[in-house]
């Protein structure tokens, strides 16, 4: 029996990892919420400084940034008018860098991020941030559907345990290794972190 393979290369419509240099870096709800709130994700350090590395090459290179920003609901889950909504300070916008809005998962859905996106230029996409199985998924899938070319960093992006349908709790590493796979069937090209995009 042959090895399985992805959707991308039974098509034949896979393709390489994009470059920092020719693409923009997208850094998806990368917020408070997730290091000190009740959504606090296990790994959080370790995917923001993935993010970190990302962000400090992108603007070495001049790259575009787009950070979406999830506005969540007052007093609760990504307060956005308090401290849980605010961007995480390791990997904040510069002041100069586009910041979008949302209120849903998809971060396309609502908001002005394809105008923003197209008025940049570039069908290359270099995603990361939070929460693997929501925002992140959400948006590769929607991106494609937009015909963006998504290059998911799996080390800079984290989720969390979930509870499973029949009482179980499904750790969040198990979580975000079977969305990365899933991703990766039809959605994106998938790399390991900021070191393989340099």
């Amino acid at each position: 029996m042959s090895a399985p393979k992805t959707m991308l290369q039974l098509t034949g419509r896979g393709y390489l990892p994009a470059s920092l240099g020719q693409a923009t870096l997208l850094i998806i709800d990368a917020q408070e919420e997730y290091r000190s709130g009740v959504l606090s994700l296990p790994g959080l350090d370790a995917a923001v400084a993935e993010i970190a590395a990302l962000l400090a090459e992108a603007r070495r290179l001049g790259s575009p940034i787009v950070h979406v920003k999830h506005l969540g609901v007052p007093g609760g889950l990504l307060d956005p008018q308090g401290e849980r909504g605010r961007h995480l300070p390791e990997v904040a916008p510069d002041g100069q860098e586009i910041v979008v809005e949302k209120r849903l998962p998809n971060a396309f859905a609502g908001t002005e991020l394809h105008d923003r996106l197209q008025a940049i230029g570039n069908l290359d996409l270099i995603v990361c941030g939070f929460m693997t199985h929501s925002s992140i998924s959400t948006t590769v899938r929607a991106a494609k559907d937009y015909g963006y070319r998504c290059t998911l960093v799996d080390e800079a992006c984290a989720t969390r345990d979930l509870p499973d349908t029949r009482g179980g709790v499904v750790a969040a590493d198990e979580v975000h290794r079977l969305e990365v796979i899933a991703l990766a069937d039809n959605f994106a090209c998938v790399v390991a972190n900021a070191r393989a995009l340099r």
